[in-house]
Formats: C-alpha cells, sequence, structure tokens
C-alpha cells in the first residue's frame, strides 16, 4: 500500500501551481498490443483535437453578444484582458550582455520579461554566424542556406511574414544544432509601387505631389521614409526571434543588388532576351503604371452593379456586369450587324468585325466594310475561325486590338490597324472624335445615347463578367498599348521546367509542382517597365542626334549600359562621328526584376565572391504559393540562365493565414493581425485607435471596427513570441491554409508556462548542489519509469527529426509538444513524487535532468526566446561546450535508449492509472479513494506492486493502492474495470456513494436527453426532409442524434452499474 499524497519531492509554491493547461490523461495502451505506437499517436491527435474545440469554445464564448448573461460577460471579460502597462523590470540586462541568471525564477511565465535582452546577446556573439572550419570550410555535415524572402518596406510586418519566419527559423535553428554550417539572409524589397504610392500619400496629406518636388527631391524622400519604417520592420523581425547573419543584409536597392541588376539588364538584352516592343499592358490610370498580373486582382460580378470608380465623385456609379447590344450599319447597304460589347466605350477603337469563314449569315458580306457612326473610319467585315464562335450570339464580334488581350491576337493575325483611345489619365484622346478630353466612363454612359439617338441601340442584357482591379489604388485596369521594355520568357522557362522534370529542384506541395508546369509551359513575355520613380531606372538610353526629329519608338535609337559612360561607348560606336545627347528611359524596372535576381545577388553576383562560392546554390526557398511563379518561376529561370544553377534544391510553399473563420485577412474587415501586437498584447480601444492612424477609406474604418469588437471583444492578450511561432508551426500543414485562432496562441502560451512551472519544480529538486552525468548514459539501474521515459523521449527525437526532415511542421510541432506535455509534465515528474530511497532518488533525478536538457532543446527551433532561458538555468555536463542552447547538439534517437519491454509494463501502469480516475469519476468518489489492483499472476503482481505509488500519483484524490497478490480476494463493495485478462482495478464505493441518489440524477440527464432527442426525430421526420433540408444540416442532424443515442446508452449503463453495485450489498 502507498499514500498518494506523501512526497520525498517538494512542491512548487502555489503560484506556479497555477492550471496553465487542459487536463490531461495518460494512455490506456493495452501493454501487449502491437499498435501502441498508433493509439499513442490517436490519443494524441484527440488531445490536440480537443485543444482545438476548446480555444474555438473559448473564442465563442468572447464574442457573446447582449444575449449573455451579466455574469457571463463580466466571466468572459476577466478571462484574458489584453495586458496593462507593465513596470520596468528590477534588474535590467545592457543590450548584447548576457542575462544574469543568479536571479530567482519568477513565480509565473512571463513572456516579455524571458524575451527581453537574448536576441542581442545572440547577435554579439555571432552564434547566427555561419559556423564553419578553421580555415573557413562548410561542416562535413553539410549546409543550409535561405536567402529569406525579403518583406515589402511599405510600414509593418503582418502574419504571413510571420509565418515564413516561424517556418524558416525552426529549419535554419534545427540545422544549426545539427552541426551544419547555417546561412539564413535577411533583407528587404523596396516594393516600387507600394512604397510609393504610401509616400504620395503621405505628401499628399500637405497637398504636396512628387510632381511638385520633382523627381530626385520625391526619390529623397522616399529613402526617409524606408530608413525610418525599413528599421522598424527589422526590429520587428528581430523580435520573432529570427537567426538571421545580419552582417550580410541585404536591400533591393542597395549598391550590391544595384549592380547586379544593372548587369542581368544588360546582358539580357546584348543576349536578344530583353527588347522594346509597343504592346498590350495592363495600365492603372490612378496609378500612373503598368502593372503585373499580380497587381491585378479580379472581381466577379454575378450581373449588372453599379460601381464607383477612383477618380469620379463618390455619388457617380458606372455599370458593370452587361453586354451592350448595338449595330453597325453596312457601307451603302441598308443591311446592320449586331454585335455586343461589356466595354461600349471602346467601339470607338474598333478597326474590324469579325465572322466565321463556314457561316452562311455573313458570307456574302466577306471582304465588305461597316460604317462607323461617330469617326470618320471604315471598318472591314474579316473572317477567322481561330476567334469567333458562330454559335454564341450573333456570330458577329467587333475588334479593338488596341484595348483586348483576345482582340490583340487577332489583330496581330490580320494586321490590323491598333487605336489606342487613352491618355495615361484617363480621358479619352483624339482618336476618340467627338468624345475627345471625356473620362473613359462618362464616355460609357454618352455613347449608348448617342446610340439610342442614330437608332443603332439594340439592348442591354445582364451579363457575368470579371473586372480587373488595381490591388493597390482600386482603379478599373484598362489594356492600353505601350511602348515597354519585355523580356523572352520562352526559352527561359525550358529549363527551369527541365529542373523539376529532373529532380534538381522539388516543389511541394505536389498542387504547386502541377501549376509550375502549367504555368512556365504557356508563359508570355514579361514586361519590366514601371512607370514610376521609386525603384532600379531602367539602363537604356535614347540617343537623340543633334538636327534629327528620331523616333523614341524606334529601337534603333536605344542603348544600354551598365553605367552611363558604357552606354556613351555603346552609342558613339553605334553612331560614330555624330553629335548626339543620351536620355535615360524615366521608367523604372518591375520589382519582381531585381527580386529574381535575390538569392544569387545576395551573395555578391555577379562578382565571384567568397560567399557566392561557398554558399550558392541555396538549400530551400520557403515562400507563399501565391507568388510561385512571379518570383520563385523568374528567379529559377533568370538563376540558371546567369549563373548556370538552379539557385536552391527545393522549393516548399506555405499556406495562407486566414482569420478564425476562413476569411481572407483583410484591412476592412478589421481581422488583420498584426504579430507584434499577438506577441505584446493590444487593447481593444488600441485595435481600433490603429485603424484611424491607418490608410483605410474613412467609410471603411466603421466597418472593420466593428469587426474587430466581434473577434477580439477583449483585445488580443501577451502571448510572446515564442507561442505565437509554435502556433504558426503547428498550424502548417502542406497545402492546407491556416485559420488563425488568437486563443489557440493563448493556449500555446499557457503551454509555456507549463515548461515554466515544471522546469522550476525540478530544479528545486535538483537543488544548488546537483552535477549532472558527464555524459548521459544508461547505467542499467534506471526504474521502470525512467526507461520509459527514455525511450518516450528517444520516440519523440525520432519523431521531430524526421518531421522537420520533411518540412512536416505540424507533426514535429505535435512530437514535442506531446513529449513534454503528456509525458514529461502529466506522467514522469508526478510519477517520481514518492520515491524516497536515495539510490532511486539520484536516478530519477539524472534522468529528469537528462529530459529537461533534450526535451528544451527539441523545442528551441519552435521556441528560442523561452528555452534559452530555462536551459541558461540548468546546470552543464561536464562534456557540454556550448555557450548557448542555440549551437547545443540537437537530440538523435539512442539505440540505448530504446526499451519495447519497458515501453509495455509502463503502459499497463498508466492503463491502471487511466481506470483509477474513471472509476473514481463515475462512481463520484473523488477524494480519498482508496483502490485495488487484482492480478492473475506473481509476474504482473510484482510489476503493479512496485508501480503501485506511482499509479497513485496520477490519480487524484487517491489515498491509497493496494496490488492484490493471485488468488487474493478483493475486499467487498468495490466497483471494477478490468484492464486485460490478468489484471483489474477496484474502486471501494460501499459507503461512499449514495445509490439511490446516483441514480436518480442519472435518470434525470437520460430524461432531459431523450427529449432533445425526440425533438430532433421531430424534425427529422418530417415529409420530404431528404430533399428539402441541405445536406450539411442532415449531416449535423444525424451526428447529433448518433449522440443523444450513445449519452443515453452510457447513462443507462451506469445505471445498471449502480444496481448491481446496490444489489451486491
Amino acid at each position: 500500500m502507498s499514500a498518494a499524497n506523501e512526497s520525498n519531492i517538494s512542491k512548487p509554491s502555489a503560484a506556479s501551481e497555477q492550471s496553465s493547461g487542459a487536463a490531461s490523461t495518460p494512455s490506456s495502451t493495452t501493454p501487449n498490443s502491437k499498435n501502441q505506437e498508433k493509439n499513442e499517436a490517436k490519443r494524441k491527435a484527440k488531445m490536440e483535437k480537443f485543444l482545438a474545440k476548446q480555444a474555438a469554445m473559448q473564442a465563442a464564448a468572447a464574442s457573446t453578444g447582449a444575449g449573455a448573461s451579466a455574469k457571463k460577460e463580466k466571466k468572459a471579460k476577466e478571462a484574458r484582458p489584453a495586458p496593462a502597462q507593465k513596470a520596468a523590470p528590477a534588474v535590467v540586462t545592457p543590450k548584447g550582455e548576457k542575462k544574469d541568471m543568479r536571479e530567482p525564477m519568477a513565480s509565473a511565465y512571463d513572456p516579455a520579461a524571458v524575451e527581453a535582452s537574448w536576441y542581442s546577446w545572440w547577435e554579439k556573439q555571432g552564434f547566427f554566424d555561419p559556423q564553419t572550419g578553421p580555415n573557413g570550410e562548410i561542416s562535413p555535415k553539410g549546409k543550409f542556406v535561405i536567402s529569406t524572402p525579403p518583406p515589402n518596406v511599405t510600414g509593418k510586418l503582418h502574419i504571413g511574414h510571420a509565418l515564413f519566419i516561424a517556418i524558416q527559423d525552426a529549419l535554419v535553428r534545427w540545422n544549426r544544432m545539427r552541426g551544419l554550417t547555417t546561412l539564413f539572409v535577411p533583407g528587404s524589397d523596396h516594393a516600387g509601387i507600394s512604397t510609393q504610392v504610401v509616400v504620395e500619400k503621405q505628401l499628399w496629406k500637405q497637398k504636396i505631389t512628387r510632381h511638385d518636388l520633382g523627381r530626385e527631391a520625391f526619390v529623397d524622400k522616399v529613402w526617409e521614409w524606408k530608413n525610418e519604417y525599413g528599421n522598424t520592420i527589422m526590429e520587428q523581425i528581430r523580435s520573432l526571434g529570427a537567426s538571421y547573419d545580419w552582417n550580410r543584409e541585404r536591400f533591393t536597392l542597395d549598391e550590391v543588388l544595384t549592380r547586379a541588376t544593372r548587369e542581368t539588364f544588360v546582358r539580357l538584352y546584348d543576349d536578344g532576351i530583353i527588347y522594346r516592343s509597343s504592346r498590350l499592358v495592363n495600365w492603372c490610370h490612378k496609378l500612373n503604371t503598368t502593372l503585373s498580373n499580380l497587381e491585378v486582382e479580379n472581381l466577379e460580378l454575378p450581373g449588372r452593379t453599379l460601381m464607383t470608380v477612383p477618380g469620379y465623385p463618390a455619388n457617380e456609379k458606372f455599370e458593370f456586369g452587361v453586354l451592350v447590344h448595338f449595330a453597325y450599319q453596312v457601307e451603302d447597304s441598308d443591311e446592320r450587324i449586331v454585335v455586343a460589347t461589356t466595354r461600349i466605350e471602346t467601339m470607338l477603337g474598333d478597326t474590324a468585325i469579325a465572322v466565321h469563314p463556314e457561316d452562311a449569315r455573313y458570307k456574302h458580306l466577306h471582304g465588305k466594310y461597316v460604317v462607323h457612326p461617330f469617326v470618320d473610319r471604315r471598318i472591314p467585315i474579316i473572317t477567322d475561325a481561330e476567334g469567333v464562335d458562330m454559335e454564341f450570339g450573333t456570330g458577329a464580334v467587333k475588334i479593338t486590338p488596341a484595348h483586348d488581350h483576345n482582340d490583340y491576337q487577332m489583330g496581330k493575325r490580320h494586321n490590323l490597324e491598333f487605336i489606342n483611345l487613352l491618355n495615361e489619365d484617363g480621358t479619352y484622346n483624339n482618336n476618340a472624335g467627338p468624345y475627345s478630353g471625356m473620362l473613359r466612363f462618362r464616355v460609357r454612359k454618352q455613347i449608348v445615347e448617342d446610340l439610342k439617338t442614330k437608332g443603332l441601340y439594340v439592348d442591354t442584357t445582364e451579363n457575368p463578367m470579371t473586372v480587373p482591379i488595381c490591388e493597390k489604388s482600386k482603379d478599373i485596369i484598362e489594356p492600353m498599348i505601350k511602348p515597354q521594355w519585355w523580356v523572352k520568357c520562352k526559352g527561359l522557362a525550358e529549363p527551369a521546367i527541365q529542373a523539376v522534370r529532373d529532380g534538381r529542384l522539388e516543389i511541394t506541395p505536389q498542387t504547386s509542382e502541377n501549376q509550375w508546369f502549367s504555368w512556365l509551359e504557356d508563359i508570355q513575355d514579361w514586361c519590366v517597365s514601371r512607370q514610376l520613380w521609386w525603384g532600379h531606372r531602367i539602363p537604356a538610353y535614347f540617343v537623340r542626334i543633334a538636327g534629327q526629329d528620331n523616333d523614341p519608338s524606334d529601337t534603333n535609337f536605344w542603348v544600354v549600359g551598365r553605367t552611363d559612360e558604357e552606354a556613351q561607348t555603346r552609342a558613339a560606336e553605334r553612331f560614330p562621328g555624330v553629335e548626339f545627347t543620351l536620355e535615360q528611359d524615366p521608367d523604372v524596372l518591375d520589382t519582381w526584376f531585381s527580386s529574381g535576381l535575390w538569392p544569387f545577388a545576395v551573395m555578391g553576383w555577379p562578382e565571384n565572391t567568397e560567399d557566392f562560392k561557398k554558399y550558392y546554390p541555396t538549400t530551400l526557398l520557403e515562400t507563399g504559393w501565391d507568388i510561385l511563379f512571379f518570383w520563385v518561376a523568374r528567379m529559377v529561370m533568370l538563376g540558371i540562365y546567369l549563373t548556370g544553377e538552379v539557385p536552391f534544391s527545393k522549393v516548399f510553399c506555405h499556406a495562407m493565414v486566414r482569420d478564425a473563420h476562413g476569411r481572407k485577412m483583410s484591412k476592412s474587415l478589421g481581422n488583420v493581425i498584426d504579430p507584434i501586437d499577438v506577441v505584446k498584447g493590444i487593447s481593444l480601444e488600441d485595435l481600433s485607435a490603429k485603424l484611424d492612424n491607418g490608410n483605410l477609406d474613412p467609410r471603411e474604418v466603421a466597418k472593420a471596427k466593428e469587426g474587430q469588437r466581434i473577434d477580439f471583444p477583449n483585445g488580443i492578450p501577451e502571448c510572446g513570441s515564442d507561442a505565437l511561432r509554435f502556433t504558426l508551426c503547428a498550424y502548417t500543414s502542406a497545402g492546407l491554409d491556416v485559420n488563425l485562432n488568437i486563443m489557440r496562441v493563448d493556449g500555446y502560451r499557457k503551454f509555456c508556462n507549463k515548461l515554466w512551472n515544471a522546469t522550476r519544480f525540478a530544479l528545486s529538486n535538483l537543488g544548488p548542489d546537483f552535477v549532472p552525468t558527464a555524459q548521459a548514459v544508461v547505467t542499467g539501474k534506471e526504474s521502470l519509469a525512467e526507461r520509459w521515459i527514455l525511450q518516450r523521449l528517444n520516440t519523440a527525437a525520432r519523431d521531430l527529426n524526421a518531421a522537420l526532415a520533411d518540412m512536416s511542421f505540424m507533426p514535429a510541432t505535435t512530437a514535442v509538444h506531446g513529449f513534454w506535455l503528456y509525458d514529461l509534465c502529466d506522467v514522469y515528474i508526478e510519477y517520481i513524487k514518492p520515491i524516497s530511497e536515495p539510490e532511486a532518488r539520484a536516478s530519477a533525478l539524472q534522468t529528469l535532468y537528462t529530459c529537461l536538457d533534450q526535451g528544451l532543446r527539441m523545442l528551441h527551433p519552435f521556441m528560442p526566446y523561452i528555452t534559452e532561458e530555462l536551459w541558461q538555468r540548468l546546470p552543464r555536463r561536464a562534456s557540454e561546450t556550448a555557450p548557448s542552447i542555440s549551437l547545443a547538439a540537437f537530440p538523435e534517437p539512442r539505440d540505448d535508449y530504446e526499451d519495447t519491454q519497458a515501453v509495455a509494463d509502463f503502459e499497463l501502469a498508466l492503463s491502471i492509472a487511466k481506470a483509477g480516475r474513471s472509476l473514481a469519476a463515475n462512481y463520484n468518489v473523488l477524494s480519498k479513494s482508496t483502490f485495488y489492483i487484482a492480478n492473475g499472476n506473481d509476474a504482473v503482481y510484482s510489476l503493479n506492486a512496485a508501480q503501485a505509488p506511482g499509479i497513485a500519483t496520477l490519480i487524484k484524490g487517491c489515498q491509497s493502492i493496494t496490488a492484490l497478490k493471485s488468488g487474493e480476494a478483493v475486499p467487498a463493495g468495490c466497483a471494477v474495470v478490468s484492464i486485460n485478462d490478468e489484471v483489474s482495478m477496484h474502486l471501494l464505493v460501499r459507503g461512499r456513494v449514495d445509490i439511490d441518489q446516483e441514480v436518480s440524477n442519472i435518470e434525470k440527464k437520460v430524461a432531459k436527453t431523450v427529449k432533445l432527442r425526440d425533438g430532433l426525430l421531430t424534425k427529422i421526420n418530417v415529409p420530404k426532409y431528404e430533399t428539402t433540408v441541405p445536406e450539411d444540416v442532415r449531416e449535423a442532424n444525424s451526428t447529433k442524434l448518433s449522440n443523444y443515442d450513445a449519452e443515453i446508452e452510457a447513462l443507462e449503463t451506469a445505471i445498471k452499474t449502480f444496481l448491481t453495485l446496490k444489489g451486491s450489498e
């Protein structure tokens, strides 16, 4: 018999025993089962699901509206409020110095205090520099190199940045601890359009435009802005714990990247890959620049929709989502041809009517003309089998080659005239005849009225359509003909496709690889010109010859140069003996052009630097799937062409971070989460204030504030960087979006508190004189519990390493979280409390130390701050030389820790403990409970007798446990649960339970559940239920019904058990 509450290992103070996570139960796997590992995985998966459900319930409770009772509302508000202003810590660590670990541990985990000071010490000590050999050589274990996707310098980090930092830094820290030479290169992107828009908005608050300042002064202003906010972003990145080598920090407009960008442009031009041509581009009138497809959002309209457009009064709306049908008069005939268009204003640029060559209705009109009603133009009727469907509409199609992508191709095929209607500001030019000077969408309205006047208007019908919208300005994008610089992509794409096919480049997940082939096989030429002032100015120069009126659209008068001097030399060679001046193209390059050079330019290319020779190609690119083509494909194409190497061997595409409801994060919804707000916590009032001070349209601020009130009624609690990082990794699964619930982050903050308390408790029991053994070797004298926990440590290390190698972050976090929570804290630490024999106690503490040391190392890639803080408080083995946990060896599976028999034997003890808890709960004997273990043979008796004291610690309220020998009678008045055919667990209930009262209580529960079930059956049994009720509702009702039936069955079984027990008295 053992007294469960007597322990020779002291307990921590009450403050450190506060609840810090959901209660859990050990596994009850049958000892001899072949499915132990499978059952264990199921158990952990269930617990993860339970925690997620609990978090969702808490979130729902937090957002309960006016219908909630005042008591519940008060409780919700008190749950986890945003933090009040904290007092400064008593001891302040100078920047770059190591924290003084002689200070006693706080009674509870405080993320701000824990995360303070460590980063500057890591950075000053050079722990993030590549760890190379004495002569700078790469480690024999290999290298792991990431050049991080550079965030835009347009303000502050968002949660998507936090996701890629959490993922990438976990991999970098893991590989660094494994002994590889690691390099994690930081940097930021100049973000041409975004940054220019932000600075222009700030200037406009003073009623100043960039044109008022002039190009040079405006660019200086942007640099000032970048230096302020760019540094803010870098500090935020530091706070998230990213272990970058800051000595190698790069910016896409710095000297190194500028040299690489100019070199690339000139080289591609010389090789005939870059050329200048007038072609269709995406034009934004609001920003006055071309846009890439990435910067264009496609707005789906179900039909007729009235919309406001930037540049027009807010009360002036225009019609979209319709087809306007009108007629063209056939020249010298009374006959008309009816056509239809979604953009009636473009008819002023029509240069053909196309019909199918086999369409009998129009064969007599082949080669004839129609007359334009508003401009002096004859329009030919042409035939085109490729672009015309004779079964659609009237079978006749108007062709506007200069303002429609499909028409552009037909115009090329038939050598049609390309008539540009638009000025860059959105007004119509002289080609529009009487509509010259009018804004484009006012032309849309007017032209319909004028067609009616001429009797040519036929009808307007609803038409679902897609409207291209500028991501930044929300302007309607217009296809326009502009002379621009283009990159021929077909030849660059083929090697990029082949690299994936032959395995030199791996893309994960598989869906992204399929998209890779689909997009690159149909790649179009890339327009790299942008009409901006902020960015890499295109190193191309127009040669204006004195006394001549040279045409800038003539490519013969353009030269390129890495420098102005080189351009001058090239121009002189092309036009010898001629007086000329050079005018550099005012446009800048697409931001993606310089970003496409990132993985090799950051290493010093085009120079053959030591970094380039050592660290290129890199190992991994981790990024969002949404820029797989716009950025990743271009890096691969340019990397192979310019360096002869694939720039990285693997691409991992993480998912999009959405809010807890699965919605895309949007400022207008108020659901955008700033990672720093999660780290530090923020009140609802301060969240709202950020909206007031932001760039959101005033009309959308109220809507956003309401969204914040619903999602964050108490603000966002302080969670710390470690909890946020761990959450994001725990959510990450290939191909699945991340629905971020702040309650889940707060749950992992509680997990940090559990770590804190467990380590504090362990240190109090190790004592100041504890000395760990020089090596973590097995002595052969370890108890069953020790052998079990070492085997669980081994399993966690094996699963964790395998998952990280596979970049499977969800199982990786599950492995280490499960070890700490379910194995170490919930079982082993509790189990060893009663140990009093000195040698056994010393051995148990050595094993505890091993688990703490190795467990912290396993957590470090995900939670760098708390693991460093706690590891620095542990005593060191004589063999340990690492000054920081970030450089300590990562745990690997060990043969001497493998002990499957120990697992089987100890799982029996855990099964007995679980059965005891179940009995105590079922019979409501929750204190001073007495248990008996019945054993079928001497072997299991010996095993369970030895484990009885530990089993008692795992059953709350247990007063005593007695292991009975084979054949020894169980005292009368006991309830029983069978563990297996040799072992059963008995709880003494006689005299402890009012059976009649318990039966009465259960009968009331049965009646209540039956009433709920019958009510649901009434709904289900209505006529036409299967055909009128949505499938998802029917499935939910079916699940509810099954749950009610199961609950009724369980309650009735409990009644029978009580009545059986009563009969035995």
